[in-house]
């Protein structure tokens, strides 16, 4: 007998969602619903009923000029890409400040730490997941925290374009009490944002303000 519940359309189903995670990942982030459903050679209305549901359940995220849709952060945990062991939580106040800007921002906002391994996340945007995360692992010199940490970490750095076209990131430092380099924060936007950030940078540089003193 069949476990209660489990009916025949649903291994199908299973199925299909595999299929549309196994062609974001092929295609990288910006790929549409249209052309996911012409790529896998399925109807329209199933492929946009599997993308809502990957979505709400936080596998895929819509990326922020709703123009497609790229892996989300649970897809890099079940690859064991995200964290090697389980994260420590960050104190209140770290969390507060962080919810604020993401908040005033409406984008993507990330907090990282430099250590002696080199860049570790303490705080991924739960809204706006890292779009190419193993790329972002495999090539740090090219993203702007990696930027900011060659450049020795004194004025905010960005890139554009190195990990997915029409997207970038701009990086600003999060300085200790001797004036080394601690931390980075980060905005990860369309690439419009990133050259001309406008009133961002300046909420960005009041959330660095209010980290220093808890991460130096």
């Amino acid at each position: 007998m069949s476990e209660p519940g489990l009916r025949a359309r649903q291994p199908k189903a299973v199925q299909n969602a595999l299929a549309v995670l196994e062609a974001v990942a092929h295609a990288g982030p910006g790929i549409t619903a249209q052309q996911l459903s012409d790529v896998l050679g399925m109807p329209r209305a199933t492929t946009y009923r599997l993308i809502t549901l990957l979505v709400e359940d936080e596998y895929l995220v819509r990326l922020p000029d709703l123009r497609g849709f790229a892996l989300g952060h649970k897809v890099a945990e079940l690859a064991g890409v995200t964290a090697q062991s389980a994260p420590t939580p960050l104190p209140r106040a770290v969390r507060s400040v962080l919810a604020d800007v993401r908040s005033a921002v409406r984008a993507g906002v990330h907090l990282a730490r430099y250590d002696h391994s080199g860049i570790r996340d303490l705080d991924v945007d739960p809204d706006f997941p890292l779009l190419d995360e193993a790329a972002l692992r495999a090539r740090p010199g090219a993203s702007a925290m990696g930027r900011l940490h060659a450049a020795g970490g004194r004025e905010p750095v960005h890139q554009t374009g190195a990990f997915a076209k029409g997207f970038g990131c701009l990086a600003l430092p999060v300085l200790g009490e001797g004036g080394q380099l601690v931390a980075g924060l980060t905005l990860s936007a369309p690439s419009a944002r990133i050259e001309a950030p406008g009133e961002a940078l300046a909420l960005l540089r009041g959330a660095v303000g209010r980290l220093e003193p808890l991460l130096g």
